[in-house]
């Protein structure tokens, strides 16, 4: 590789493309149009003297070639960041964080826990029922109900998820249903059949209806177990119970304010899965 036919630049921009997994998406990080992009990359791999993108419909996805300069450069922009911002005092590392809308909940509850005197990070709640892409970087941290199979992913357990019914008043035999395709909206669908369901389309409006007596709702045990006006009317669900994983990018996660954030995430939610 000639090092004095490219700059820094050019190294961002395929930074942005790789990790966007195309044009469209580095536009929306870079601000360059998506034919600058592509011909950035074009300039890039011309000299170089290495293909490291293959050009699909649906994206760039990159080559062996393109994986070994974007560990090079990911390696070289942690050197190179923090000198570009040592004279940048407010400048914050953004430190995206998904999960369903019950851990979301949860982990917005001990934000300050989180973010404690991490001053460098700026966090940013993602509540979503799907899985979002981390190796696109649609996400930085995620907390994931089964362990990711995705190369170039790192993990680690951090509990196990348990279901069971709750209500203010145990007479109460109608149920709160929260329409979806989650595990708990279809086993309910499924196993309720007798029951009269009242539907809602947020999770936290199931929770509304226990909390004013007229239905019982499916929760996960970390939630319905803090919550003093509830108490468990059914045993935990066989069927609803699955270990829980927090996520993030190889790379990533050796960002420091990453770093401290996962440390302190696995902490909070480490807790929140041990029995009160």
């Amino acid at each position: 590789m000639n090092e004095t036919n490219f700059d820094w630049d050019d190294l961002k921009l395929f930074l942005a493309v790789a990790r966007g997994g195309g044009l469209a998406q580095a536009s929306r990080y870079t601000g360059k149009s998506p034919p600058t992009l592509g011909r950035r990359m074009q300039h890039l791999e011309m000299v170089t003297s290495s293909e490291l993108f293959r050009r699909l419909p649906r994206g760039y996805e990159l080559t062996e070639q393109g994986r070994a300069l974007f560990e090079k450069v990911v390696a070289l922009e942690q050197q190179i960041v923090p000198l570009d911002r040592s004279n940048d005092q407010n400048h914050k590392v953004l430190v995206k964080i998904s999960a369903g809308s019950w851990m979301t909940h949860a982990l917005c509850q001990k934000a300050g826990e989180i973010l404690g005197n991490n001053s460098a990070a700026q966090l940013r709640f993602i509540s979503a029922e799907h899985v979002l892409d981390i190796s696109r970087r649609e996400t930085v941290i995620g907390i994931r109900n089964s362990r990711p199979e995705q190369l170039g992913l790192a993990c680690k357990k951090v509990g196990r998820v348990k279901f069971a019914g709750y209500a203010a008043d145990k007479s109460v035999k109608q149920w709160a249903h929260v329409l979806g395709n989650t595990p708990s909206s279809i086993w309910l669908a499924q196993n309720a059949l007798d029951c009269v369901l009242i539907e809602v389309t947020a999770p936290r409006n199931a929770l509304d209806l226990a909390y004013c007596g007229v239905a019982r709702a499916l929760l996960p045990t970390f939630i319905g177990d803090r919550q003093v006006r509830l108490t468990r009317v059914t045993a935990c669900i066989d069927d609803l119970s699955h270990d829980q994983w927090l996520v993030t990018h190889q790379e990533e996660r050796f960002v420091p304010q990453v770093r401290q954030t996962i440390d302190r995430i696995y902490d909070v939610v480490a807790k929140l899965h041990k029995p009160n």
